[in-house]
């Protein structure tokens, strides 16, 4: 069964990776051609902004990709699970603001960078809501811990009453 799982795994991540790259691959291909051949853009922009997409997208790659043994071509590896929330998902979020980001360049011109500026306001975002939950459990945790435990103990009293009763 868990030799059934890394199987379904590997071939999930296999589908995905390649997804990802073949629409990179198109997207930022028709970005270049658009520069070049239809209206100029801004390559110094567009190679400062697709770089974190590229590592994102290269770290995906070397993580999630699975690995076979090169003799027997047995599964070694199924590779990290690329569905995983967390890092994971948050690397898939920065590829695909990117590549929002160059459709409105195309569409919109260079003003469509600013789509990128999600990123990194959802970066604040998401940092401010972890802050928050530490301030949460380093302040209200004791109050909280002592009243739990002082109901459990009179649960609990109240139950050993209720059995000796019966």
């Amino acid at each position: 069964m868990a030799q059934k799982a890394k199987k379904d795994r590997a071939k999930a991540n296999i589908s995905a990776l390649n997804t990802l790259h073949i629409t990179a691959l198109t997207l930022n291909a028709a970005f270049i051609l658009f520069s070049l051949l239809i209206r100029r853009r801004s390559f110094l922009t567009y190679i400062i902004l697709s770089l974190p997409s590229l590592i994102a997208e290269f770290i995906l790659e070397t993580s999630g990709r699975p690995k076979y043994d090169a003799t027997t071509k047995a599964l070694k590896s199924a590779g990290e699970d690329l569905a995983a929330e967390g890092l994971t998902e948050y690397m898939f979020d920065v590829i695909w603001v990117t590549w929002a980001s160059l459709v409105a360049v195309v569409v919109f011109g260079n003003w469509g960078w600013l789509v990128w500026g999600v990123v990194p306001v959802f970066g604040v975002w998401k940092g401010w809501g972890l802050l928050g939950m530490a301030r949460g459990m380093m302040g209200g945790g004791q109050g909280g811990q002592g009243q739990a435990s002082e109901e459990q103990m009179a649960s609990g009293q109240g139950n050993r009453r209720q059995r000796r009763a019966a």
